[in-house]
């Protein structure tokens, strides 16, 4: 009997699959869900058919995102201007405000679309089960108001979620020891929560492809690296601004005992799937020095 071509690619794709949710079944993995995929409505709708697909096969995703575009967005629609130093958001007590309230709208957005892919979402903030503590955070000695570097983690309210079968969505937003409300860069509050997660897989939703060699040269995209060659790149000083603070972010949840971090760029659709199911991936994988490489050149 002739099968269609098509149907016998679509069982060679799962058959692919299989050793990655066997290795990775019951295992926590979190994803940074940032960038272009916030902003694009069916970019949006990939990323989180994805997340649920991951948990629907076993997996135990946690989703972390920002907003940094839409609170933008509602800072100009109140009139005041968006200010940045050093790449970091300059917030004084209304922009926290406006970016605790837009924050909590996006968070409740995909709340509601995973929802409808039949899974159930819980939406929490740091502040939630007293989750992300802080101290203020200073851009070369300025004070750029209430923006918050990670004093501490604690992820019990994350673990009482996954055990009652929800899918946590949380965003960055903490308190300090007088509890006065930060807001957190979502890499940091994603490394942070991994790390304290001890989870399996970190993986980074960006607008760019992963690591190169040579970011002119789009063919030199590294498929896989160890902790060790992530190191030197970051030392080698040839990183462009943007990348360097995530590798390093990547580094320190290595580190302390995150297995494997992927970053990947969001604009491609389905990418989680792509870079997680298939032998080749689309993005760079970070792994411990002496782990098992996945990748395998055809």
């Amino acid at each position: 009997m002739d099968l269609d071509q098509s149907i016998m690619q679509k069982a060679e794709v799962l058959i692919e699959a299989l050793p990655y949710i066997q290795r990775f079944n019951r295992k926590i993995i979190v994803v940074k869900y940032g960038g272009s995929a916030m902003v694009d409505e069916e970019l949006k709708k990939h990323v989180i058919q994805d997340v649920v697909l991951l948990k629907l096969v076993g997996f135990k995703p946690i989703i972390v995102h920002g907003g940094g575009k839409e609170i933008s967005k509602w800072v100009g629609k109140v009139g005041m201007e968006p200010q940045f130093i050093n790449g970091l958001r300059v917030t004084d007590e209304p922009t926290m405000e406006i970016a605790e309230m837009v924050l909590n709208r996006v968070n409740k957005s995909l709340v509601q679309l995973v929802n409808e892919l039949g899974v159930k979402a819980v939406g929490i903030s740091g502040k939630d089960g007293m989750m992300l503590q802080c101290k203020k955070r200073y851009a070369d000695g300025e004070d750029i108001g209430y923006v918050g570097d990670i004093t501490g983690v604690d992820p019990q309210i994350i673990y009482d979620l996954l055990e009652k079968d929800f899918l946590p969505i949380i965003c960055p937003v903490g308190f300090d020891e007088e509890f006065k409300t930060y807001n957190i860069n979502a890499d940091d509050a994603a490394c942070a929560i991994a790390t304290a997660m001890k989870a399996e897989k970190l993986a980074f939703l960006t607008d760019v492809e992963g690591v190169y060699r040579d970011f002119e040269d789009k063919e030199s995209l590294i498929s896989e690296m160890t902790i060790d060659e992530a190191l030197n790149f970051v030392s080698s000083g040839t990183l462009g601004g943007g990348m360097l603070p995530k590798l390093q972010n990547c580094i320190d949840a290595m580190k302390q005992g995150v297995s494997r971090v992927h970053i990947m760029d969001g604009r491609i659709p389905h990418c989680l799937l792509l870079e997680i199911f298939t032998n080749k991936g689309i993005g760079t994988a970070i792994i411990n020095s002496g782990d098992e490489r996945y990748y395998h050149a055809e």
